[in-house]
């Protein structure tokens, strides 16, 4: 009897964890999220340890490369997208990508709140929607400027002079998010034909051209070379960890691009991509955004980096739509002018 009893309630405790989940894994099987990110690699921790600690019951999975080479990705796929959700990319890339009906739309809890310049001003509910902005900037190694007797360039114009011949180096705009914005904004700021003379001039005393955004600045801190074109996040970053760097913002302009995410249309995952749409614009989030960038979607949050030049005044009025619609063929024109001193592409 007590046997029979025993077996009876062993099933019912069994039946009882089945129905929770606890049993053979059920319910506690976790939602593996695929995001698709251009976000700097040394970020990705602290964001996926956030959101998955308020969101245990999903699991991100990144899959992250520079803009231009994630944004080719992309475009392979628009027969059959691959990603959950693209998150931490260029808008100027997602802008690209929506002809091609590669998104749906949706409109994150508090979007309301967000600066309206971050948020898809042509489709309600949005199809895309923006994280924080990156500005341009130039690092300048004082070790080995002055090694070089160089001076500290003041403007985009003062990397031409003879002096920094073979002291520079910028990316690639065709793999590269935080070229294009800087050759978009030198064309909206000279135009296209003082743009490309500027250009041909700076060719000349450009070392190399890398894949990577932040590459120029890596390589500056480590005494490479004395001068990077990169962006301000890379610049802030190296400096923290004891580089020898000055943070330049030329007078002239910055170039700036929205971060951005949105939803691919006909994921399997909605539901763990709303939370995270909806998580990212949270306070706590934009918090862990704002260090080293020049703001966040969310008015208010406070950039706790010290010394973080304000850059606002000299942020251009960015074209993001004529930006994204004339980049394959400014990235063509540029490939066939310079990409002769580029960095080997990666071997697929």
């Amino acid at each position: 009897m007590l046997t029979k009893l025993l077996k009876r309630l062993t099933a019912v405790v069994a039946g009882g964890l089945m129905i929770l989940g606890l049993g053979t894994g059920g319910a506690l099987a976790k939602t593996n999220l695929l995001v698709y990110t251009s976000i700097e690699a040394d970020e990705l921790a602290k964001f996926k340890n956030a959101f998955e600690a308020d969101n245990p019951s999903i699991n991100i999975k990144w899959v992250r490369d520079s803009t231009g080479i994630m944004g080719a990705k992309l475009l392979a796929e628009k027969g059959n997208p691959k990603a959950d959700i693209v998150w931490g990319m260029a808008a100027t890339v997602l802008l690209q990508l929506i002809p091609h009906n590669y998104f749906q739309a949706y409109a994150p809890k508090g979007v309301k709140k967000l600066n309206p310049l971050y948020v898809d001003p042509k489709n309600s509910p949005p199809l895309w929607v923006g994280q924080r902005a990156y500005v341009a900037a130039v690092c300048y190694n004082t070790v080995e400027g002055k090694k070089n007797n160089l001076p500290i360039p003041k403007t985009w114009k003062d990397l031409t002079k003879p002096v920094y011949k073979g002291h520079v180096i910028m990316p690639n705009p065709g793999s590269s998010g935080t070229a294009y914005l800087d050759v978009s904004s030198w064309i909206q700021i000279w135009g296209e034909k003082g743009a490309f003379k500027f250009m041909d001039a700076l060719h000349e005393n450009i070392a190399r051209y890398t894949h990577s955004g932040s590459k120029p600045c890596k390589l500056a801190a480590a005494g490479e070379i004395p001068i990077g074109v990169s962006f301000a996040y890379r610049v802030v970053k190296s400096k923290a960890a004891g580089a020898p760097l000055v943070l330049v913002t030329p007078t002239e302009g910055l170039g700036w691009e929205v971060e951005a995410m949105a939803i691919v249309r006909n994921t399997k995952n909605l539901a763990a991509a709303k939370a995270l749409a909806d998580w990212t614009i949270s306070r706590k989030s934009m918090g862990l955004h704002a260090p080293g960038y020049a703001e966040v979607a969310l008015p208010g949050v406070p950039n706790p980096v010290k010394d973080f030049p304000n850059v606002g005044g000299k942020m251009i009025k960015n074209d993001f739509a004529w930006a994204g619609q004339n980049k394959a063929r400014i990235v063509k024109e540029w490939t066939k002018r310079y990409d002769a001193k580029s960095d080997p592409r990666k071997k697929k």
